[in-house]
């Protein structure tokens, strides 16, 4: 007997601590994102309509790699990791990926994101700048899960493969990527202090 994994989820992780250079770079990183934070009137009010708890760019800055130095730097490294991923996948593809959004998130203690998906776009991610003490990981969904009907639990031992709900911790300089139409979200931040990371969409 054996068993043939077949239509497998692969998620991509990487990090960016690996490189020279990397503390200072993700201090610079994570003092623009502050600063975004304090300066970006438009993201903060689009934040207190949509409830969310902290600051993100979502909803107000489209041009982060263009406006401030450390984006631009970091966008040339998302780029080659998006290219990796898509190589991966056995994608074949036109020409390479394309950076179509980027955004800032700092998420207070308390303050999460429910489940979605990335609509319009082929590869999405997170790069983690701050991960304090009991941050939140990402959790990912089954994307199977709606049509699983009357398919029973799995063992609390089972492989993570198995599992209906993965949860991936990550730390600071961690890169995480997965296809757009995997579900997610970012369980409320448990630690003392604010989660900071960057997210972005590749079309």
């Amino acid at each position: 007997m054996s068993l043939r994994p077949l239509f497998v989820t692969q998620v991509y992780e990487a990090s960016l601590a690996a490189g020279p250079g990397f503390a200072d770079f993700n201090a610079a990183l994570a003092d623009a994102c502050r600063m975004l934070a304090a300066e970006d009137q438009a993201g903060r009010m689009w934040c207190r309509e949509h409830g969310y708890r902290g600051y993100t760019s979502y909803g107000s800055l489209t041009d982060l790699p263009h406006r401030l130095p450390e984006f631009a730097e970091l966008k040339r490294h998302l780029d080659r990791h998006a290219v990796a991923y898509a190589r991966a996948l056995n994608f074949d593809l036109a020409r390479k990926p394309r950076l179509d959004s980027l955004w800032v998130n700092i998420l207070k203690p308390g303050g999460g994101h429910s489940g979605h998906i990335h609509p319009h776009a082929f590869l999405s991610g997170t790069v983690y700048v701050e991960v304090p003490d009991g941050a939140s990981a990402l959790k990912l969904e089954d994307p199977r899960l709606p049509m699983m009907m009357a398919r029973p639990a799995v063992h609390a031992d089972a492989p993570e493969a198995e599992k209906p709900f993965v949860y991936l911790a990550p730390q600071a300089g961690t890169v995480l990527m997965w296809e757009s139409w995997l579900r997610h979200e970012v369980p409320p931040n448990a630690a003392k202090r604010e989660r900071i990371s960057v997210s972005f969409n590749y079309a």
